[in-house]
Parts: C-alpha cells; structure tokens; sequence
C-alpha cells in the first residue's frame, strides 16, 4: 500500500491555484477552512438561496456562484451532496470547464457510477478523508489530520502531485494519503456506512435495547448498556485495537467475544447471502439516486 505523507507533497502546487469549495455542508466547510488557514486561494461556490450561505458569511466567506467558480476557478472541489451533485455538475458546472482545470470529489459515488462524465481535457481526481466533516476541521485545528483516499481517474498532467498538494492542506498529510481507485474508495465506503455504521450497528443498538425493554429493564438504564457505552468501548478499540481493548475489560465482558459475537454474526451472516444483500442495497442506492436525477431534470435546477 502506497501511503504518502504532508513531507512527500509540494504546498507550493495547491497554492498556486485558485481553489472553488462547492457545497458548504459537512465536508465542505472543513475543506475550505483548512484550506483557508494553509494559506490556499479558496472561495466557496453556493446559491443565493443555500442553506448554509450565513454560515460561509459567518466564517468569513464572501460566496459566489457555481457558475462563476467554474468559470473562474483552477480547482472545483465537489462538496455537494451525492444526490444533488449529477444536475448541478450538468447545469453550472459543465458549460464552463475548460482545459487544464481539476474537478476534485471527496467521494467518488457519482463519478465511479457514471452520474458525472468530464471531457478528456479534464483532471479527475479524489481526495476522500476518512472521516466526517467535524473530525476534518476538529482535527486540522489540534494540529493533526485524518488519512484520506486519494484516487487519479484521469491526468492530463500534474493531476497527482495536485491531489497529494491539496491532501496536505486540508490536513491528511499529517496522517497519511493512501493510493487508491474511486472504485475501492466508494465501495468500500457504502460498505462501511450501510452495513457496519449506519445500518448494522444502529440495528443492533435499537434490537438490543427492545430486548432489555420488553424484559424489564428501565428505558434509561438500557439507554445506558445499549448505546451510552457503544461510544466508550469503540474510544478503546480505536486507541488500542481489538486486542488491547480486551485487556482492558472484565472477563465477563471478554467472553462475548469469544461466546455470545459468534452466535450474532454467524456463518449466515457472513455468508453468501449478505453479500447479495450488500451488492442489492448498492443496485438500490444507484435506482435511487436515477430516480431522483431523472426527475428533477424536468424541474428548474438549482445550486446547493
């Protein structure tokens, strides 16, 4: 695995460039703040009616619009959401590009499934930190970083060396950028969102809670087993590893480990029907995301 580091990235690349954050949600506020205090030409692109235009106020940000930031801009970071990105690329983005610009995502869902198509004349690249928007800026400002994914999908020169430069000014040099695909990067992150985080867990804290409900248990004391200490515990795993973290459990904790985990995530559950499972939930986020792109096409588009 390749693993560069802020040493490994030349500053003076991303800073030479005039930088347009697009969206100014979770990951687009971090992205151009940090750009901001690396010392990066940085603008954020909204509309006039966007939600998050007092907070770019705010932070000291005077926005512009996405047309214009394609027009004028060297560098399109797209921070909008997924679902949003596809008509607003084809509305206010692409009839301005030009050669030589970068279109930057920091998560490939729409350009690995074919919703963004840029000419040959375009760089594509990814820079993907792991993590939420929070932990990007929370993190940057105590003088770390999160690792990111960083992807080339198309280079018609320098395209590279710009998205470790850009990785090392939001942060992620500090912590390590790993070569990778859009592919890997939004699979694995779909992956990693609708089965562990966002899907598994919070089905198992919800079913677990229940249990103790129905069998007698205090709402607020199963509150406490069921979710309160989920976040203590993973706090462990994350400093220590699943190993360090039993050293620091009782033993009767430690037997769910080897017992009672078994039972829940069984042979089924790891078997050939999760993996239909995860690959038809993909199929269904993609019929979504058609759907909802399909529709609004026939609807006045707006920017984020």
């Amino acid at each position: 695995m390749r693993v560069l580091y802020e040493r490994d990235a030349d500053a003076s690349l991303i800073k030479a460039k005039r930088v347009a954050v697009i969206g100014y949600g979770a990951q687009g506020h971090a992205h151009a703040l940090n750009l901001r205090d690396s010392g990066v030409d940085v603008v954020v692109a909204l509309h006039q009616t966007a939600r998050r235009m007092a907070d770019a106020e705010r932070d000291g940000f005077a926005p512009i619009s996405v047309a214009d930031a394609a027009s004028s801009c060297d560098v399109l970071v797209m921070c909008a959401p997924d679902e949003v990105m596809p008509d607003l690329y084809a509305a206010e983005i692409a009839p301005h590009l030009r050669a030589g610009q970068t279109l930057m995502f920091v998560h490939g869902f729409a350009y690995h499934f074919g919703f963004i198509k840029p000419p040959p004349e375009i760089n594509v690249v990814m820079v993907a930190p792991k993590g939420p928007g929070k932990a990007v800026r929370e993190t940057f400002t105590r003088g770390g970083g999160l690792p990111a994914i960083v992807a080339v999908a198309h280079d018609t020169g320098g395209a590279e060396a710009l998205a470790y430069s850009y990785g090392a000014a939001i942060g992620c040099g500090r912590a390590g950028m790993i070569a990778s695909s859009f592919k890997i990067e939004t699979e694995g992150d779909l992956y990693c969102e609708q089965v562990v985080l966002c899907g598994g867990l919070t089905h198992l804290i919800r079913a677990a809670w229940e249990v103790q409900v129905e069998a007698g248990t205090p709402p607020e004391l199963a509150y406490f087993d069921c979710l309160h200490e989920v976040k203590l515990l993973s706090d462990l795993i994350h400093e220590r590893g699943i190993a360090g973290m039993h050293l620091a459990i009782s033993n009767t904790a430690e037997y769910g480990e080897y017992v009672t985990g078994p039972r829940i995530i069984d042979a089924h559950v790891k078997g050939r029907d999760a993996r239909r499972a995860g690959r038809r939930s993909e199929r269904q986020v993609r019929g979504a995301m058609d759907g909802r792109t399909s529709r609004r096409r026939s609807k006045p588009r707006k920017a984020p």
